[in-house]
């Protein structure tokens, strides 16, 4: 199967340039999680030998709902890049993406590594410096967002970009289980929701993170950013599109997707 993963993954490379591709179903079993996880660990290898550089891990799929439509009873993470981070207030180009949306979410960032298999939303708590508002833009190279869970897991979560908020909040005393969210979309509400929209906790996603990647291998690091996941439905974005989320207790974040599809 090694040969068929670098197959998977090189079309995933190359769909970023060349547009999207069809489903990996002929490589990829839909609930096949080692599979779509090697296929991943392929190209974050290329991309880090080709200089990109880890910040961080982002949680998806943290909604039932979601989870049930794609057949599966866990979320699924990716892999954050330094070049993946817009600016808050900043500009993303639309020829850096294929078939954008947007969702609100909860980030934390670790003041230090976090390597227990078994690790308690106490241990994130214990482990986090600070959280901020933050944007997830989510995008798919697989033609029309016809995914099963290998295929975003292959396609690194679904992942594009992301934007921090400039307020940086201490957890103690922060209330990220009731916390509300409006995503706002050229000042028009777009999408809302809560914190316990993510896996009943934001926190609790991010324990789930740190307990796979510390049984794998991979724990997470002092510094790294964690994106714990949506707080509402997932917003198609367009050019010209400007976006704003705001998040109970911890601010806002923002960023404009501007210019015309690649």
């Amino acid at each position: 199967m090694t040969v068929l993963y670098e197959v998977a993954a090189a079309d995933l490379r190359r769909a970023y340039s060349d547009g999207t591709i069809p489903s990996l179903r002929h490589i990829l079993e839909p609930t096949d999680a080692d599979g779509a996880y090697a296929v991943q660990a392929i190209n974050t290898r290329f991309w880090q030998n080709a200089g990109r550089r880890i910040i961080g891990r982002k949680v998806g799929l943290t909604a039932k709902a979601v989870q049930a439509q794609l057949g599966v009873d866990q979320p699924d993470f990716g892999v954050l890049f330094d070049d993946m981070r817009i600016a808050d207030g900043g500009v993303l180009a639309a020829s850096r993406l294929l078939q954008p949306k947007v969702e609100a979410e909860v980030a934390i960032v670790l003041g230090r590594g976090l390597d227990n298999p078994k690790a308690t939303r106490e241990a994130v708590v214990a482990a986090t410096d600070h959280a901020v508002a933050a944007i997830e833009i989510v995008d798919s190279r697989i033609a029309d967002w016809k995914i099963s869970f290998a295929d975003t897991v292959a396609d690194n979560g679904s992942s594009g970009f992301f934007v921090l908020g400039r307020e940086a909040h201490k957890l103690v005393g922060l209330d990220l289980y009731t916390c509300g969210m409006v995503l706002e979309v050229n000042g028009a509400i777009a999408s809302l929701g809560a914190g316990a929209a993510c896996l009943g906790h934001p926190l609790n996603a991010a324990a789930w993170l740190a307990r796979t990647l510390s049984a794998a291998g991979q724990p997470l690091k002092a510094g790294d950013i964690v994106l714990t996941g949506a707080l509402g439905p997932m917003v198609a974005l367009m050019p010209g599109d400007r976006v704003e989320a705001h998040i109970g207790g911890l601010g806002r974040a923002s960023f404009s997707y501007e210019g015309g599809p690649a």
